[in-house]
């Protein structure tokens, strides 16, 4: 496994993610901030205004899913020490992903484990699904200590910006808010006392591994 020498410092790490985050959002709550628009102008037919008020409630549920998600895989969520329901996690997973570009076969066994541990595993689950542009079906393992995310799909693929940064290669200065999240992935892995890899396995499969 790479050891870091240098690291990211705390306020980089912090503001990256962030945006991280942010990004992630943006979207949702834009859509929100329109429809309700549609819905308060005078001139918007009642027809319309249904059409606005499901944009509202699918933008709202997208948005709840995605911070709760956020709120596990970068947050704190619970105090030093604490460990998280993988079941939970599960279902928090599920409703983040959706059921249309991307299926999702959580088959991590439910039980709690240290919140590292059950953070490294969510975030391994951006990089599956980051390998799989055009969809396809992300399946998440876990046995012991060996922590599996499976991605497949059409054109499936490694991104070498991402897989870079996953081994510890990439200069910290090109670390941004598109590519923290692959660095955070690796300091979880260390943190947790794993190794991770990042590979192509057959045409259509990303891998995701760490033991």
């Amino acid at each position: 496994m790479t050891s870091d020498i240098v690291r990211l410092t705390d306020l980089d790490l912090a503001a990256l993610l962030c945006s991280r985050v942010c990004h992630d959002i943006i979207s949702p709550v834009g859509a929100i901030a329109n429809g309700l628009e549609l819905m308060d102008d005078p001139e918007t037919d009642s027809a319309m205004k249904a059409t606005a008020l499901d944009m509202v409630r699918n933008s709202a549920k997208t948005a709840t899913a995605k911070l709760k998600f956020c709120r596990i895989a970068f947050g704190a969520s619970g105090s030093a020490g604490a460990h998280i329901d993988l079941g939970e996690a599960g279902e928090t997973a599920r409703a983040f992903v959706g059921d249309e570009k991307i299926k999702l076969d959580w088959q991590a066994p439910r039980e709690n484990r240290p919140k590292a541990e059950v953070k490294l595993l969510l975030n391994m689950l951006l990089l599956g699904m980051a390998g799989i542009p055009r969809g396809g079906l992300v399946t998440v393992t876990l046995d012991g200590r060996r922590f599996r995310v499976s991605a497949k799909g059409e054109r499936a693929k490694v991104p070498q910006a991402m897989a870079d940064v996953l081994l510890g290669v990439s200069p910290l200065e090109t670390i941004d808010a598109r590519l923290v999240q692959p660095y955070y992935t690796r300091v979880l892995a260390q943190s947790a006392g794993v190794a991770i890899d990042m590979k192509l396995e057959g045409e259509d499969t990303v891998v995701v591994a760490a033991a």
